[in-house]
């Protein structure tokens, strides 16, 4: 294989299908707008129904949906015709995935459809075919070629038809006015779930891993309770455990520079006053951030609540472990 030739057919590929999502693209109009209605006023959940290249696609239109606000489901015709069918309720909205609009398998299962009486949604590329002619909506994913050399395999009429599927997700998640908090819902184990959801209290070191001491506390005993707890650092705070101060091991090693007699201090001595702390409730991911985005980094951060109580310490480490 030639390099030159190779990559000379790969973008004759990608050419071909960006022209299909072009000519998409073009053809939008009142069908998609009615679609997207269809969708968002909804009192069921949105079933996609496919089978081969086409249930792929609404495989991942089901996904994308779901993902961002909508509740759908996936229904491979093969399985209807052998009791999925039953999945299927009349305030629903089945969007059927056809490129030729005459899949056997959807075929033989509009007769039932009509039956149960859904609202029905076609995305094909056969606008006079029986799936089409079926159908409340149709939406044209047609394509003049497909991009395989024998115009044979599902390759840029699966592209259309999956971008016109993320279209219709997107503009339905656009006009229920999905929030961040709501996406990250359904995204718990991911990333950006984490990102979306995970609280300082969820990874601060807190209770009897929380190292404390009061202004006036020997420093001998600042550096015990700094070795026991092994967090970098200890949150200095008042009778009322409001955070006063903070004593890092920078500042330990810095106070070895100054003084002479450390250890003839206390931790009011050294501590550094009003730090920087964030509340209960704050993300990780902007803790992080505070802690990153200034001239110097800070690798502790103390977390306290709505008055000012020290409740734990949030290191930098136990954010990046955590996967953010």
């Amino acid at each position: 294989m030639r390099a030159d030739e190779v990559l000379s057919q790969a973008r004759a590929v990608l050419e071909l299908e960006i022209a299909a999502l072009r000519g998409v693209c073009e053809r939008l109009g009142e069908p998609f707008v009615l679609a997207a209605r269809m969708i968002a006023e909804c009192a069921g959940k949105v079933v996609v129904c496919g089978v081969g290249k086409s249930g792929m696609a609404a495989r991942k239109l089901a996904a994308t949906l779901s993902s961002t606000g909508t509740p759908a489901v996936f229904l491979h015709a093969g399985e209807a015709l052998h009791g999925d069918l039953g999945m299927v309720f009349a305030e629903d909205v089945l969007i059927l995935i056809s490129k030729s609009g005459e899949s056997d398998e959807i075929v033989r299962l509009l007769p039932s459809i009509e039956q149960i009486g859904p609202k029905v949604i076609a995305l094909t590329g056969a606008a006079e075919s029986r799936i089409a002619q079926a159908a409340d909506v149709v939406l044209d994913c047609s394509v003049e070629r497909e991009a395989d050399p024998l115009n044979l395999a599902p390759t840029a009429s699966a592209i259309a038809a999956q971008a016109l599927g993320d279209a219709l997700a997107v503009v339905v998640a656009a006009h229920k006015q999905l929030t961040p908090e709501q996406f990250a819902l359904s995204h718990p184990g991911g990333a950006l779930g984490r990102r979306l959801t995970v609280k300082v209290e969820h990874l601060m070191h807190g209770g009897g891993e929380h190292p404390t001491v009061r202004p006036d506390t020997p420093m001998r005993e600042v550096v015990v309770e700094m070795t026991s707890k092994a967090l970098g650092a200890v949150n200095v705070v008042d009778a009322d455990g409001r955070l006063v101060g903070i004593i890092t091991d920078g500042d330990l090693r810095r106070g070895l520079q100054k003084h002479d007699n450390l250890l003839q201090l206390r931790a009011s001595d050294l501590m550094t006053r009003k730090p920087i702390a964030v509340r209960v409730g704050t993300m990780a991911i902007d803790a992080l951030h505070l802690m990153e985005d200034r001239p110097s980094q800070i690798m502790v951060l103390p977390v306290v609540d709505d008055q000012g109580r020290a409740l734990g310490l949030l290191r930098v480490h136990d954010i990046v472990k955590a996967g953010l």
